[in-house]
């Protein structure tokens, strides 16, 4: 059975996931609620994500919900369980899922730096043309402007002399 994830969101009380697809072969909209059982606010939610999106009861209808999405739903929870606002958890989730460019990613641990990547990839995904895009030109050739002159570095013109 294939079918079109429309929205997602969470239901805090009783937690759950709920789902609003269309049934490809009915073109109907339907509504599947997926209860969250053993979450707290100490849970992992990532870790909560992917067991949800694996699970043998939900997998098909959670194919199309990246699982980018899944995670900031647990987020959500997890801010809930803990008594924060929902402006102070979408704040927060604002400030986790961007990347400063400011930031030097040299100092982070391995988990954050593969998070940081992931969110990266995701952004890339996102803005990728590809063939199949209306607005695609292939070989886009771009001329940015100058608005100083280019300054020369004394290391590449001393280096070319001593080949």
């Amino acid at each position: 059975m294939m079918c079109i994830a429309k929205k997602c969101g969470i239901r805090f009380q009783p937690p759950a996931i709920i789902l609003i697809y269309e049934n490809e072969m009915k073109g109907k909209s339907r509504q599947r609620i997926m209860p969250i059982r053993n979450f707290s606010k100490f849970s992992d939610c990532s870790r909560a994500a992917e067991q949800l999106k694996n699970n043998p009861r939900h997998k098909n209808y959670l194919e199309q919900v990246s699982l980018r999405q899944l995670e900031k739903l647990f987020s959500f929870l997890r801010g809930y369980l803990w008594g924060q606002s929902l402006a102070e958890m979408m704040e927060q989730i604002q400030r986790e899922t961007t990347i400063d460019p400011e930031e030097d990613l040299n100092k982070l641990d391995d988990k954050e730096l593969a998070k940081r990547k992931s969110i990266m990839d995701e952004l890339f995904e996102k803005n990728q043309k590809k063939k199949d895009d209306p607005n695609f030109v292939y070989d886009l050739e771009v001329e940015f402007p100058q608005d100083e002159q280019l300054q020369s570095c004394g290391w590449d013109t001393e280096s070319a002399d001593e080949f």
